[in-house]
C-alpha cells in the first residue's frame, strides 16, 4: 500500500475525530493514553544518550541522536499537546545529573517548535502531501530557533560555569565561528528525523488501533 495512502490518510469523518479527540481533550488523558506517553518518554530519554559525533567544520560539541523522533511519532499519534508534555518530561530526566540545564532548556525549545506545525495541520488534514511541507517547513523552523538558542542560551550558559569564554573566544565571536555548522547540523538532524517518523509511523498507528487507543 502505498505511504500516502497507509500511513498518513484518513476519511473525513476520521480526520474531524482525531482533531476533536487531539485538539479539544476529549479522552485525551485516558489510563491507556497516559501509559502510551510514558513508554514513549522512556524511548526518547533511553535513545537520545546513543549519540553519534558529527564534528562538522571542526565544532566537535556536535552529537546526533534520535530520541525526537520518539516525541515527534507521538504528536502525529496523540496530538501536539501530548507531543509536548512527552517532550517536557523526556528533559526533565536529562537536567538530573547535568551540569547545566541550558541544554535540554534550549532542545525543548527546539523540539516543541519542530513538533507543532506538523501535529496540529495533521489534525485537519490527515495526508502525506500536508505532512511532508508541514514537517520541510518544520525544518527550516527548528533550524532558525536553535541557532537562537544556541546564541541566547547554550553557548552563554557554557561560558558562564567555564572562564567566561567558548574554547578562548567571547560568546559572539564563537558563535560567528560556529553558526554554519549549527546550521547544517540541525537541518540534518530535523530531517532525519522527519525521514523516520514517517517510517515508523505505520506500524506504531496500526498497533493503537489494535488497543483502541
Amino acid at each position: 500500500m502505498p505511504l500516502c495512502e497507509g500511513v498518513f490518510f484518513m476519511s473525513k469523518n476520521q480526520t474531524q475525530a482525531g482533531c476533536k479527540t487531539a485538539l479539544f481533550g476529549k479522552n485525551r488523558f485516558t489510563a491507556k493514553r497516559m501509559a502510551l506517553m510514558a513508554v514513549f518518554v522512556a524511548l526518547s530519554y533511553a535513545v537520545s544518550w546513543l549519540e553519534i559525533p558529527l564534528p562538522i567544520m571542526g565544532a566537535g560539541f556536535l552529537k546526533l541522536d534520535f530520541g525526537n523522533v520518539f516525541i515527534v511519532l507521538i504528536s502525529f499519534l496523540l496530538g501536539p499537546v501530548e507531543g509536548v508534555i512527552v517532550c517536557l518530561l523526556k528533559e526533565s530526566l536529562r537536567m538530573i545529573g547535568s551540569t547545566t540545564v541550558a541544554g535540554e532548556i534550549a532542545n525543548f525549545l527546539i523540539t516543541s517548535s519542530y513538533l507543532l506545525l506538523p501535529s496540529i495541520a495533521y489534525q485537519y488534514r490527515r495526508n502525506f502531501k500536508t505532512v511532508l511541507w508541514t514537517l520541510a517547513s518544520s525544518c527550516l523552523i527548528a533550524t532558525g530557533v536553535a541557532l537562537l538558542a544556541n546564541r541566547l542560551i547554550i553557548f552563554p550558559a557554557y561560558a558562564w560555569i567555564g572562564d567566561g569564554t567558548i574554547h578562548g573566544m567571547s560568546i559572539g565571536k564563537a558563535f560567528q565561528v560556529y553558526w554554519i555548522a549549527l546550521l547544517i547540523f540541525n537541518l540534518i538532524k530535523t530531517v532525519s528525523v522527519g525521514v523516520l517518523t514517517m517510517l515508523l509511523y505505520k506500524r506504531c498507528s496500526y498497533f493503537l488501533k489494535k488497543m483502541k487507543i
